[in-house]
């Protein structure tokens, strides 16, 4: 089933850090939401300390607390000044979701979940994407090249998935694919390498990010969608197949 491409209105100027912060804490804010659905965590008990949680999750402590906020914002977690941050006794609908979803599904499925909404999200992107978010992909595929961790690697692959699904400038895909993301990363969050510590220089996803984002900036509707669809079916790949589950 294709999604109709509606034409979008003119953007209107926006400021430099403005959509791209926005873009980022999403990102983070998916990956914190991840590991605690992951971690299976009781009410009352104490998340690990800022700095080790930054580090598993692979961002910087700045990010980590602006994504607390929002979650302490939700009734999710509470925090006491000199003991640390919580988890609360009134989950988030939406983490609550990711939960009950991660609970009942298989890496398999999340699989067949992206390849169906992926590559007609990415193709709407090509439609709408502005200037401003094509260079905000190019800038995080370059990260995730530049990535010293696995770790760091998933958080900037999750910020990427965002900014294109964002490109489409539809908020309920964009919401979608944000709860998707979740599940995928509680699902597979044991599953990362450790060895080696980083991805080689010639993993698979950075070229084929690099097709979707220029598939994209070309406005080839039709190459957008088969760009992203081979990269989720090299992801399937790799990450099913035993010897490889660990690289994606």
């Amino acid at each position: 089933m294709k999604i109709a491409a509606v034409p979008q209105p003119a953007s209107q100027p926006i400021s430099a850090n403005g959509p791209e912060s926005s873009d980022e804490a999403a990102g983070v804010l998916t990956q914190l939401r991840a590991f605690i659905a992951a971690s299976n965590l009781s009410p009352g008990l104490r998340l690990p300390p800022e700095r080790e949680l930054a580090e598993q999750l692979g961002v910087t402590r700045a990010e980590l607390r602006k994504a607390l906020a929002v979650l302490e914002a939700e009734g999710l977690l509470w925090r006491q000044v000199g003991k640390g941050t919580f988890y609360g006794a009134r989950p988030a609908a939406a983490n609550a979701t990711v939960t009950a979803l991660a609970r009942n599904t298989n890496p398999q499925e999340v699989m067949q979940a992206r390849s169906a909404l992926e590559p007609e999200i990415t193709r709407l992107a090509a439609l709408n994407a502005t200037e401003q978010e094509i260079e905000r992909m190019r800038q995080t595929s370059r990260r995730c090249r530049e990535a010293r961790t696995w770790r760091q690697y998933e958080a900037m692959d999750a910020l990427l998935h965002h900014q294109i699904a964002s490109a489409s400038h539809n908020g309920l895909l964009i919401g979608l694919l944000d709860i998707l993301n979740a599940v995928r990363r509680t699902v597979t969050w044991g599953r990362l390498r450790t060895e080696p510590e980083r991805p080689p220089p010639d993993h698979h996803s950075f070229a084929e990010h690099d097709r979707i984002i220029d598939a994209i900036a070309a406005r080839d509707l039709a190459e957008a969608e088969a760009a992203m669809r081979a990269h989720i079916e090299t992801v399937a790949r790799k990450l099913l197949e035993p010897d490889n589950a660990h690289r994606r």
